[in-house]
């Protein structure tokens, strides 16, 4: 058995080197069909699952064109077959130089965009190992003395193909993440306050209005609605110029609070007396969509600030740039749950919200690591704010560089639009 199974191997390698009844080695046939069929099998994996699932025109559009690179390159391993051995087709052997082209063009696209946002090696190393063979297929091809019908219109054809198949690879993938386009509005008007009939208290209303006037739908990451109380005691006297550069230096460390420079006025840090989401987490906003939002404040009529201060904020995602899973809630910073030191910091609190992250072609969701978007509910005495990120597993302690941060924005559609500061005095309330 031994010896047949060497005589066996034997035969086939004398095989491979024995020309065909053309002239042409068996061995360098299959080492082109080597680079062709697996080019073939990505390219139709890939380009079905964008013309099926990408979240863009364009996306979709570059998946017919992997689709369409990957027929060429189907036709061109047959060609190479008929070119081999039958010669039966008179332009078989044009065809394969097309197909070896082909794949050349489509794996450095590939080789290109994985090298510049992909996370696999095992992927990097594949399109390295066929780009280059599909160099060495293109050479071998053209110097099986193939014959070229309209050789200057072949080439242009070649390469007005290629121009157009990098072109829309290149808008998709390079150009397009880098504009940021519209994002939602945010409007609040707060109503006329209503004092209880005991008056001992009083309510004012507060109406938050969300439009999405873009082309693109958004998913919210989160929302809050807070009220701030703030003394700000009159000074009997003109205030003196050295005091107004101490409030100018206090903009710096309040969070959201930056007072006018004032004569007579002695504005003090503001209190947290209600806040609340006014959205449900990972909810989504079609174009041309409004949402309006209805909530009161109550205090008591003795309170001891003399304005109120609303604020309202939205954190949101751009859905032509991911896909989300519905934002769980994951815990709180004060039960245990798993919170960044710089979030906590100061003695803040937090919620804490998670969802994975799908990108917007089939080539980065399959070439990159998994991504959750991690959003929290930060609150404290003195205010609330919303922080997201968007990282790898086990990777959201890491505080982003200045770098990391604009490109999350820029690939994701990251935005936030806020409201904000709606003053309304107490003084006309207390005094009935």
């Amino acid at each position: 058995m031994k010896a047949s199974h060497g005589f066996g191997l034997r035969s086939w390698l004398r095989a491979l080197h024995t020309p065909t009844s053309t002239g042409r080695s068996p061995l360098v046939m299959v080492l082109i069909l080597a680079v062709l069929v697996p080019t073939t099998a990505l390219l139709g994996f890939f380009g079905f699952q964008d013309i099926s699932e990408a979240l863009t025109y364009p996306g979709r559009i570059t998946g017919a064109a992997l689709v369409l690179l990957g027929v060429i390159t189907l036709l061109g391993a047959g060609a190479v077959v008929d070119y081999w051995f039958h010669n039966s087709f008179p332009y078989s052997g044009s065809v394969a130089l097309l197909g070896a082209f082909a794949a050349l063009v489509a794996n450095l696209m590939l080789l290109v965009e994985t090298w510049k946002d992909g996370d696999s090696t095992l992927y990097l190393t594949l399109w390295s190992l066929l780009a280059a063979g599909s160099v060495c297929a293109v050479v071998l091809v053209y110097r099986a003395r193939i014959s070229i019908p309209g050789p200057r219109r072949l080439a242009a054809a070649v390469i007005a193909s290629a121009a157009l198949a990098a072109a829309n690879f290149g808008y998709e993938h390079l150009f397009q993440p880098s504009q940021r386009g519209a994002k939602p509005l945010i409007a609040m008007s707060v109503g006329k306050a209503v004092i209880r009939s005991d008056r001992k208290a009083f309510a004012v209303p507060v109406d938050i209005k969300l439009e999405n006037h873009a082309d693109v739908g958004f998913y919210m990451l989160g929302t809050e609605f807070h009220t701030m109380g703030e003394k700000v005691p009159l000074s009997p006297k003109d205030r003196l110029h050295e005091q107004w550069r101490d409030d100018a230096e206090q903009w710096s460390k309040a969070d959201q609070e930056l007072h006018p420079l004032s004569r007579r006025e002695i504005h003090q840090r503001g209190q947290l007396l209600a806040a609340q989401p006014w959205l449900s987490a990972g909810q989504w906003i079609e174009p041309g969509e409004k949402i309006l939002t209805h909530t009161v404040v109550q205090l008591p009529m003795d309170t001891p600030y003399d304005q109120l201060t609303f604020y309202a904020t939205a954190s949101f995602a751009r859905k032509d740039r991911l896909g989300l899973d519905t934002l769980q809630r994951m815990g709180y910073s004060w039960t245990g749950a798993d919170v960044p030191g710089w979030v906590t910091q100061g003695g803040r609190d937090a919620v804490v919200y998670r969802g994975r992250v799908y990108e917007n072609n089939a080539l980065d969701d399959h070439t990159r690591d998994p991504r959750w978007v991690t959003v929290y509910w930060r609150f404290g005495a003195h205010g609330v704010e919303l922080m997201e990120n968007i990282a790898r597993q086990d990777d959201e302690a890491r505080v982003l560089s200045a770098g990391e941060s604009r490109e999350l924005v820029t690939r994701y559609g990251i935005g936030r639009a806020a409201t904000g500061p709606y003053e309304l005095t107490l003084w006309d309330i207390k005094k009935r």
